[in-house]
């Protein structure tokens, strides 16, 4: 080809390129912006909340300008990149509102990039920005995915959770770059009202920052050098605030939005109507006499009629210390054959001082039987369980004014049936033993001053136990994950987590928590929530809970045992159930959990009273109720029974480690025994053996196929003391112990995919 022609040919391939930019160029018309100061370089703002929960879940505040590019095609898995996240200063207290911000933004901005101007070419793209709050509890020092909160708390532009438009914005700011002035973005929604699809009108950007205002119809594009940009609350986080009503109007306000937003309406069988009829009247009367008592007192009753333990009125403190303050100096338990005793007895108390023992079976009270009194007893507070609603009945049935006339009829141990008359007296020591208490004596005592407190035991295992979700969020995770990386570090044999002190909090963290014990990310369930467009609850699958995986270096896949108990509540009982999956933990307890499977929220009424409610439903992978109303169900179930409440030892903790050695160790044997066992498919089958010092013996294996059998010998610790050397003998071990030893008797195939049935034998040698 002549130079002259491939000069022709590179001119023509310039006049087309040319051709092209000019063609797209007058296609689209430029933005119309306000402020032409060459485009955003530092943005200040204020951020205003009415969010109740902000400093429990935002411990730690950021300023972050967030890349929700990912909103392009709704997905509900993007988050941003390290390279991506420009952090700014809170420059006043973030945890009174409204609070003030600045941000500098970056030159060389590395955000994603999506062609959003519809004219089915492919551009460079835009990068998209909100900039939002958001707090960095897991892991290093950048965002993650377990930190996404593109919906957020608030955020420069607003971002729909209803089922029907989820993940489609439609009010606020939003920050746009583009690194020239060729790339188009939407000047509004569309006929369609969705921003981002086929029919949106486009505008050409000028290169740089330009701050988009999608709030009305026509989008209005700001190019100020220093912009100030609010930061907006959204839909999910607002406070439903009736406090500037008066008592009659924010009590018909708050009728109506439990009638449309309480979770559990049918579940529970909640008649709003009959509520209503019975409570206005006196509604009525409070707002005309203006009488503060009145209307907090029927706030308080209304929440008593929802068996919900997430559901509260003002609590009516001097009502509550004149009815329970008197007492008789002891507390009751409830046995599983159904007697009812006394377990705590106040030093020199009432009781005490009638001669009643600890152990003592309670027959009657006032001339009725006990069962029915506990049965009729009024309880402070709601419950969502019945075995809860028992407990706390157990704590009030002997609780009266102080001054109250009370007659008792018990039966002390190995004695005949007497009875007592008393006068309550003030006696608050016995108030708090009674209800729910751990049986025995904690073995393992610990400060109880953080939210994450372990040790590793003597026996090799560890122990961590979780006293609060509703703490410091990031303190939580980060002495859970050193937790986690020592029982990893050390091979420990199993893990004890004790969850029956928590009584909720953070329902992320009770999700994810557990994914520490878990290699795969499966689905934990999943919530409904009201949909305003549908008028009821829905799920959405886009929501869908999983499992957000930890370092490989941070998971345990050894034995699991969680403690549990009727005080573990809400969050804690997110945690609990997600160790069920798979039956991935043993699950010990006396109980179920206190059955509090939901959301709860605020509801701000006039004076400064409050209503709680809950407004989500938790549900398992199929769409089911999974822990309201009824609670995590242990696994192991320890009895109630008088050995367990009048033990030394901490029986639940105690099941614990019988349950971890049998998995760990093997089911225990003795010496004399004769054990029949099968292996199937090649697995391995143990046994744990306590032998004394002095206490020899042989161990005898007798089976059809013997040459495929192995027996070995250890310590618990691993140590390997002895193994069969001579298939087909069966007199294939013996020990004489010169000390006392724990021992794991193992019996294994030589052939991966072997099965077959065997008989051990454990005799006793001279």
């Amino acid at each position: 080809m002549s130079l002259k022609r491939s000069l022709r040919v590179w001119s023509l391939l310039v006049l087309v390129l040319i051709t092209s930019s000019l063609t797209f160029a007058q296609r689209i018309e430029p933005a119309d912006v306000i402020n032409e100061e060459g485009g955003a370089v530092f943005i200040t703002g204020e951020a205003e909340y009415t969010f109740p929960y902000f400093e429990l879940f935002l411990p730690e505040p950021y300023i972050v300008l967030y890349d929700v590019t990912g909103l392009v095609e709704r997905d509900p898995d993007f988050y941003p990149s390290i390279e991506s996240q420009t952090f700014g200063v809170i420059t006043s207290n973030p945890f009174e509102s409204p609070f003030t911000y600045e941000l500098s933004l970056p030159i060389r901005p590395r955000g994603a990039l999506r062609d959003v101007d519809q004219d089915n070419r492919t551009d460079d793209g835009v990068m998209i920005f909100s900039i939002s709050i958001t707090s960095n509890t897991w892991a290093d020092p950048f965002l993650e995915q377990r930190d996404n909160f593109v919906t957020g708390v608030v955020s420069s532009a607003l971002i729909s959770t209803d089922v029907d438009s989820y993940l489609e914005l439609y009010s606020g700011k939003l920050i746009l770059y583009a690194a020239d002035d060729e790339q188009g973005f939407p000047s509004g929604y569309g006929d369609d009202g969705r921003l981002f699809t086929e029919d949106d009108p486009v505008v050409l950007l000028p290169q740089g920052y330009t701050v988009v205002d999608i709030t009305e119809a026509e989008f209005v594009f700001d190019r100020a050098a220093e912009p100030e940009v609010a930061l907006l609350e959204t839909e999910d986080a607002a406070l439903d605030d009736f406090s500037d009503m008066g008592y009659l109007e924010a009590y018909d306000a708050m009728i109506e939005l439990l009638r449309r937003e309480y979770a559990f309406t049918e579940y529970k069988d909640i008649d709003w109507d009959a509520i209503d009829e019975e409570f206005r009247p006196r509604v009525e009367e409070a707002d005309e006499d203006d009488d503060f008592e009145a209307y907090r007192d029927i706030l308080t009753e209304i929440a008593t009629l929802i068996p919900d333990g997430h559901v509260s009125g003002p609590f009516n403190v001097e009502a509550f210390q004149a009815a329970v303050s008197g007492g008789l100096g002891m507390a009751i338990r409830e046995l599983d054959d159904g007697r009812v005793v006394v377990t705590y007895l106040t030093p020199n108390g009432l009781a005490d001082q009638a001669g009643i023992k600890l152990g003592a079976e309670v027959i009657e009270l006032n001339d009725e039987p006990i069962q029915d009194a506990i049965a009729q007893a009024f309880v402070w507070g709601s419950y969502s369980t019945p075995h809860n609603l028992r407990l706390e009945q157990l704590r009030y049935v002997l609780r009266f004014p102080v001054g109250t006339r009370v007659e008792l009829t018990y039966l002390n141990p190995g004695d005949e049936a007497q009875t007592e008359r008393f006068e309550a007296e003030f006696d608050f020591d016995s108030f708090g033993q009674g209800g729910y208490q751990d049986p025995g004596v904690a073995e393992i005592v610990l400060p109880g001053e953080l939210p994450v407190e372990y040790q590793f035991l003597e026996s090799g295992y560890g122990y961590v136990k979780i006293y609060s979700f509703a703490d410091d969020l990031t303190l939580t995770v980060r002495i859970w994950e050193r937790f986690m990386e020592q029982a990893v570090l050390r091979n420990v044999p199993g893990v004890i987590v004790d969850m029956r002190d928590n009584g909720g909090g953070s329902g992320f963290l009770g999700d994810q928590l557990p994914a520490y014990f878990f290699d795969e990310p499966l689905v934990i369930g999943n919530s409904a929530r009201y949909s305003a467009e549908r008028g009821g609850f829905y799920v959405n699958p886009d929501t869908e809970d999983n499992f957000m995986l930890p370092d490989e270096s941070l998971r345990y896949l050894g034995p699991v045992a969680v403690l549990i108990s009727p005080d573990c509540a809400s969050a804690c009982e997110s945690f609990s159930y997600a160790m069920t999956i798979d039956n991935r933990a043993i699950i010990v307890g006396q109980y179920p959990t206190a059955g509090l499977g939901g959301s709860v929220v605020p509801i701000a009424m006039p004076d400064d009273l409050t209503f709680n409610y809950t407004n989500s439903r938790s549900l398992d992978s199929e769409g089911n109720i999974s822990i309201e109303g009824i609670g995590v169900v242990p696994t192991v179930l320890v009895p109630v029974t008088e050995e367990t409440m009048f033990a030394d030892d901490d029986v639940i903790l105690q099941a614990a480690f019988a349950e971890l050695d049998a998995l760990t160790f093997g089911t225990a044997v003795n010496i004399g025994d004769t054990i029949e066992g099968e292996i199937v498919d090649g697995e391995a089958v143990r046994y744990s053996l306590n032998a004394a010092q002095g206490e020899g013996f042989n161990l005898i294996l007798d089976a059809d196929d013997r040459d495929q059998f192995v027996i070995r010998l250890y310590l618990r610790d691993g140590f390997e003391l002895a193994r069969e050397s001579d298939a087909g003998n069966p007199e294939i071990l013996e020990l004489n112990p010169r000390q006392d030893l724990d021992l794991v008797i193992e019996v294994d195939v030589v052939d991966d995919d072997f099965s077959g049935e065997f008989e051990l034998r454990i005799e006793q040698n001279d």
